[in-house]
């Protein structure tokens, strides 16, 4: 028995007295749960922009945790036999439809796991959009004819019919702008890895996905509570003068 595969069977006997044959699945949340807030300082980090490697970390360790979950319920026996409701946490969806159709018990049990990932997925859509857009609006416009390099760096020089925001051409500006509405949409692309993985690995992507978009939710918020703090006190201090 594996590390991983002994710490779910022991989260699953503790939860097993509430939630009787569904403890598994429950352990398999709380188990993801622990290993996002593990990883939580990287991707506080990685928001920050402290390093670039931050950025790349909580992905790539992400990812044998995934795989060890992809092959626990896959092959071994000790988790095989554990069930979602009526759905065999081994089970892909591709079996499920063959043990009852579409609205099966088991179809019906990854219904409503992509159903939940859709939610997510739509949450994720909607406030990359509404950052994408904040950002364009607030970002400042400066009319210029091209970029100096006296000293290497970028200088606004007015010409017209030319701008430059924050040093990116309009154009570029532009380009940003709607990879700033088609990159969200990926998050959807969960749905297609969850229906051919077992339902154990499906529940995992539901519970890192939901994190990750209410962890950037809330870094965002600090973020934006920050700055307004900040601003009052500098306004306050501007007052005093």
């Amino acid at each position: 028995m594996s590390v991983f595969t002994h710490l779910v069977v022991e989260l699953g006997q503790l939860l097993e007295p509430v939630l009787a044959e569904s403890a598994a699945a429950a352990a398999i949340v709380l188990f993801t749960v622990l290993v996002r807030f593990a990883l939580h300082p990287l991707s506080r980090a990685a928001f920050r922009g402290a390093t670039p490697v931050a950025g790349c970390l909580p992905v790539l360790l992400q990812l044998p945790v995934f795989f060890l979950m992809y092959q626990a319920f896959s092959s071994a026996d000790e988790l095989l036999a554990h069930r979602l409701f009526a759905a065999p946490l081994g089970a892909r969806w591709v079996e499920a439809l063959g043990e009852g159709g579409l609205f099966g018990a088991q179809g019906l049990v990854f219904i409503g796991l992509f159903a939940a990932i859709g939610v997510v997925a739509a949450w994720s859509a909607v406030r990359g959009r509404r950052a994408a857009a904040l950002a364009a609006a607030s970002a400042p416009v400066v009319p210029t004819a091209g970029r100096g390099n006296g000293n290497g760096k970028a200088k606004a020089k007015a010409k017209a019919g030319g701008q430059v925001v924050a040093g990116v051409s309009a154009e570029q500006q532009e380009v940003m702008r709607k990879l700033g509405g088609v990159l969200p949409l990926l998050s959807f692309g969960t749905l297609i890895t969850a229906a051919v993985v077992p339902l154990a690995a499906g529940l995992y992507l539901l519970t890192t996905t939901a994190w990750s978009v209410a962890e950037r939710a809330w870094l965002q918020h600090r973020a934006a509570a920050g700055a307004a703090a900040s601003a009052s006190d500098a306004g306050a201090k501007r007052s005093s003068l």
